[in-house]
């Protein structure tokens, strides 16, 4: 079989590529092949043939391809021998809980409360049966200290208790994300002494069974004459050989991207050939496109997804008024959003009834009018998941054509909502929720600022609104303080953690720091948008239906425990913190005071991450036993999800809400979101690691994020760079690690070094491509009398929290991620 295309002819055009492509897999002669091996016959060039790949990813994303056997590309009916002993199917996601590691790109699930085709079925079927009694099959994970973890594929998101330990030299060559088979050996005695309810298994790889990523980004470099590139963060031991890179014009010191052709095995090193040239290290936006490429984050939207947004742009019209959707446009409704913001997904209105009850309006972005189930937009949005906020662009879940336009609730201008009213008493209890579909016109825009400035002194603001819009400003920042008041007493848990952000010059590079401020503007959203997802899962819970929820697991007994341990060797009484109450009460009663910063930080690291799932497990974080998230569907697949489950019941239809489809789904978001907060983390990290390559010598205060037994990781208050400070750059003395009160306890007076302890440290040694950084030790500082350290605020500016009460409602983006 061959196609009459020539390899010199100009790139191809997707809609052609997919044409030569589909028409070729459709022949009935076509046997499953390997993407390089169809590209040959169908004679592509090395641009068309780079271009294909990503077409059949897409295309096995939206169930019109699927993998074979041995990463062989095949139709989804394709027919199986009967006899044939196959390995599994390479391309389905497996619905293990994994994080997804630099350069892991979650696979997108099928909307569809179907079950798996046969052909999937049937590829899984094998696997199952070859497995012995010993063996499991999961998603290994690699640490920077050279062991693992391999997480079952039948995991939930967030369930740690089957994970099976890998020691460094039990890895067969496996990199973190590969989806492997592994053999159990025996439990973990020290686990097993340390932590009996959570007792893991150790074992070793005996099968890479699908390689989760295939490109890496690394810095050139010659040796006798022969290419090599290291690959950053230390994923690889040694160097990659690139062969011939003459072609690509690449110098010694370039980041570029490689494709691996042969993986590295025992002593032999691995083999590569350069796809991509980024330029040196140090040239503006090469960090951003290094950690674009390291999480395999999402690119340019392809020509369908965006043909599909013009289509839906031409169908809307702003001016009509649907029968299905409620007039709100004569109603008062403000936004309330970062100065540069640029879609606005959600709006307030706030009124009393005849019974005097408050009514509190909540209207979201309709996104699901805009994005169809099973069109080229929404494969993508569940493929992408959710937008990613880096510091210096956004890589958006949606077309900006709908996410900053046609969706967005922009003021002055008609907008479809999925408006949701609550009632409340004078006390806040609410009675009763209503939800329809509506058309909105936003009477203001405000920012954050100007409502600080109103709530100060709303005198000035008189003049400049309207009497409806004037009034309604203060009765929601009163309802919303009472909510708040409510929440809290309820046993709900808010951490007064600073967060510093970085400042960015014109290029991208570092110029500076600032502390993000989170004021009253802040929390009257942040109420509002927690009483709606509140209100939104309470519904569909009593009405008996299934929902993907936002599930915030309680920490760990242990956990709990060792946080008790802690709390008492900082010198404060306390009960047992297993009792939420009493981390409310230690928390307040360390507020100003120095061992403040070490108690939040130390309840924060005790929290387990909130993950999306079907699970009834409730929010932790918020003590709320439904919750979901609703309130930006502009962002975040999951929001589009609830929305159109009530626009089901809308309709008087059944919602689609499968166990099945429903985990598949929180699997799938949950790995895009933790994928987006590690690429977030890391550019910052490396941004200002480049930052400090040219500044070594400088003089920071900080704050201990961690105590080990080889030193201690220092994270700085001003310029948020966190690096090791090893045993050996401490003031001389001999040092025993205590790991209950995660202290290095030294003989001499002074020498104790605790988590969230102020010290003042230099930048020593620092390695951007390793992603290390060493700081030398200047002095240990009072926490009191830090130059670093202030107390939090009563007022209306207080520090950001840092949990994810905040974080999972409204999840508003600072000033600088937010665009």
């Amino acid at each position: 079989m061959s196609d009459n295309s020539s390899p010199d002819q100009s790139p191809l055009s997707e809609s052609e590529l997919r044409r030569r492509l589909l028409a070729f897999i459709d022949r009935p002669e076509y046997r499953p092949l390997k993407p390089r091996v169809i590209a040959k016959h169908l004679r592509l060039g090395e641009e068309d043939t780079i271009a294909m790949r990503r077409l059949i990813k897409r295309l096995i994303r939206s169930g019109e391809l699927i993998w074979g056997a041995k990463h062989l590309v095949q139709k989804p009916n394709a027919v199986q021998k009967p006899n044939a002993v196959q390995k599994p199917n390479v391309g389905q996601k497996p619905s293990a809980g994994q994080k997804p590691n630099a350069g892991q790109k979650p696979s997108a699930v099928q909307q569809s409360d179907d079950p798996p085709s046969a052909s999937v079925a049937g590829d899984e079927q094998p696997r199952r049966q070859r497995l012995k009694s010993d063996e499991r099959v999961g998603i290994y994970r690699r640490t920077n200290a050279g062991f693992g973890f391999v997480v079952p594929e039948a995991a939930n998101s967030g369930d740690r208790s089957g994970d099976v330990f890998i020691p460094p030299r039990a890895n067969l060559s496996a990199m973190s994300g590969d989806l492997v088979r592994v053999r159990v050996s025996r439990q973990r005695d020290t686990d097993r002494k340390r932590d009996p309810d959570h007792q893991r298994m150790s074992g070793r790889i005996v099968e890479v069974i699908e390689r989760r990523n295939n490109r890496f980004v690394g810095t050139y470099g010659e040796q006798d004459e022969l290419g090599l590139v290291t690959v950053d963060g230390g994923l690889l031991d040694a160097p990659v050989w690139v062969g011939d890179a003459g072609a690509k014009n690449v110098r010694a010191g370039d980041k570029v991207l490689i494709e691996m052709v042969e993986y590295p095995i025992g002593f032999r090193p691995g083999e590569g050939v350069i796809v991509e040239v980024f330029g040196p290290r140090g040239k503006p936006g090469v960090d951003t496109l290094t950690v674009i490429h390291e999480f395999g984050l999402p690119g340019p939207f392809p020509e369908d997804v965006l043909q599909n947004a013009r289509e839906q742009a031409a169908q809307f019209d702003p001016d009509s008024i649907p029968e299905n959707r409620k007039d709100l446009t004569q109603d008062t409704i403000i936004t309330i959003d970062p100065v540069t913001a640029r879609d606005f997904d959600d709006a307030i209105s706030l009124t009393h009834n005849e019974q005097g009850h408050w009514v509190l309006g909540v209207h979201i972005a309709d996104v699901s009018h805009f994005v169809p189930r099973g069109s080229a937009l929404d494969r993508e949005a569940l493929s992408r998941g959710n937008s990613v906020y880096l510091p210096d662009r956004v890589i958006p879940m949606l077309p900006e054509i709908i996410s900053n336009n046609l969706a967005s609730l922009q003021p002055h201008r008609n907008r479809y909502a999925m408006s949701i009213f609550i009632e409340m008493d004078e006390t806040g209890t609410v009675l009763s929720t209503e939800w329809t579909r509506s058309v909105i016109r936003s009477a203001h825009r405000f920012t954050y600022e100007e409502i600080d400035e109103y709530l100060a002194d709303d005198q000035p603001w008189r003049e400049k609104l309207t009497p409806p819009v004037f009034d309604l400003v203060r009765r929601m920042h009163s309802l919303a303080m009472m909510l708040r008041k409510r929440r809290m007493d309820r046993g709900s848990i808010d951490l007064l953690l600073p967060e510093v952000a970085i400042d960015l010059d014109e290029q991208g590079q570092v110029c500076g720091a600032h502390v993000e401020q989170y004021t009253e503007s802040h929390q009257v959203i942040e109420e509002f948008m927690l009483a709606a997802n509140v209100a939104v899962a309470e519904r569909l819970q009593d009405l008996g239906y299934l929902l993907l929820r936002r599930v915030h697991e309680p920490p760990s007994e242990k956990k709990l425990r060792d946080l008790t341990d802690f709390v008492r060797h900082l010198g404060i009484s306390c009960e047992s913190l297993e009792s939420r109450f009493e981390i409310k009460r230690v928390v307040s009663d360390a507020l100003d005071r120095p061992e403040q910063q070490a108690i939040h930080f130390a309840v924060l690291r005790s929290m387990q991450k909130a993950v999306y799932s079907p699970r009834e497990s409730g929010h932790y974080a918020l003590n709320a036993d439904a919750y979901c998230h609703f309130t930006s569907p502009i962002r975040r697949y999951p929001d589009l999800v609830i929305h159109r489950m009530v626009g089901d019941l809308l309709d008087q239809r059944k919602p689609q809400a499968s166990q099945e489809f429903l985990a598949k789904i929180g699997n799938q978001c949950s790995l895009t979101e933790q994928r987006a907060e590690q690429a977030e983390r890391e550019l910052i990290k490396l941004k200002l690691l480049n930052y400090l390559s040219q500044h070594e010598g400088l003089e920071l205060e900080g704050f201990i994020t961690g105590v080990e037994s080889y030193g201690v990781f220092v994270q700085g208050l001003k310029l948020p760079a966190e690096g090791l400070l090893p045993l050996e750059a401490l003031p001389a003395d001999h040092y025993q690690y205590d790991s209950t009160s995660r202290s290095l306890l030294g003989f001499r007076a002074g020498n104790e070094f605790r988590l969230g302890d102020r010290v003042t440290v230099t930048v020593g040694k620092v390695d951007p491509d390793r992603r290390q950084l060493q700081f030398e030790f200047s002095s240990k500082t009072n926490s009191e009398n830090s130059p670093g350290y202030s107390k939090p605020k009563a007022s209306r500016k207080s520090s950001k929290k840092s949990s994810d009460s905040s974080r999972s409602s409204k999840d508003k983006k600072p000033k600088r991620r937010r665009r």
